[in-house]
């Protein structure tokens, strides 16, 4: 096996900074999906799109994806705070998953052994979730990403019954068995974050929804 020294090559460059090889998912005009669909969030200016039949596709994807789950949540009674932030939490799922992200690199720094970037986040999050009550949510690599050891973002959804410095050391733990285990990554630090803390009156509330 050769030694790899960055990810596999893409065979594009990108125009907002992204050089080849750096694992981003691209469109048929060489942009990322990532920043097309960034800039239409935030209602930017993007000349380009309008013109592009690559970006306005992505763009139509995401609109149709969005109504589904506007859809889904105006359809159910008693529409509510609670049900707005699961819809929001699923079309964050979604994102994430469309978007497989960057080649990380495994094992030993001789073995030419790659995982995107969306499928570890996939492993940590589930990894989470083996926490009782803990509901797993974005997952983010930060920085670069080499044999030395990964640095983990983690949002999670908490109970409330719970003290949270042992709950975000549970999960600590779990992330960093699943790297080991199931990855075979090095992950140097996990950072924790709670994004909301639900108590066993919400879990009720919302089923009932």
């Amino acid at each position: 096996m050769t030694t790899p020294t960055d990810p596999p090559d893409d065979g594009h460059a990108g125009e907002y900074g992204e050089e080849p090889g750096d694992g981003v998912d691209r469109l048929g005009c060489g942009r990322s999906l990532v920043d097309v669909w960034d800039l239409w969030e935030r209602r930017a200016h993007d000349p380009h799109r309008r013109s592009c039949v690559h970006c306005g596709g992505a763009v139509a994807d995401l609109e149709r994806l969005e109504s589904a789950v506007c859809g889904l949540r105006d359809e159910t009674e008693g529409v509510g705070e609670e049900t707005a932030s699961l819809a929001r939490r699923i079309m964050n799922v979604v994102r994430l998953e469309l978007r497989p992200g960057r080649p990380l690199p495994l094992g030993a720094p001789d073995e030419d052994l790659w995982v995107m970037e969306a499928v570890a986040a996939r492993a940590f999050r589930a990894a989470a979730e083996t926490v009782p009550g803990v509901r797993a949510g974005s997952c983010r690599f930060l920085g670069r990403v080499d044999h030395v050891g990964a640095e983990v973002r983690l949002e999670v959804h908490a109970p409330a019954d719970r003290p949270l410095t042992d709950l975000a050391a549970r999960v600590r733990h779990a992330v960093y068995e699943a790297a080991d285990r199931e990855l075979g990554m090095r992950v140097t630090l996990v950072h924790v974050v709670v994004a909301d803390v639900v108590t066993p009156s919400d879990e009720k509330e919302g089923r009932a929804r």
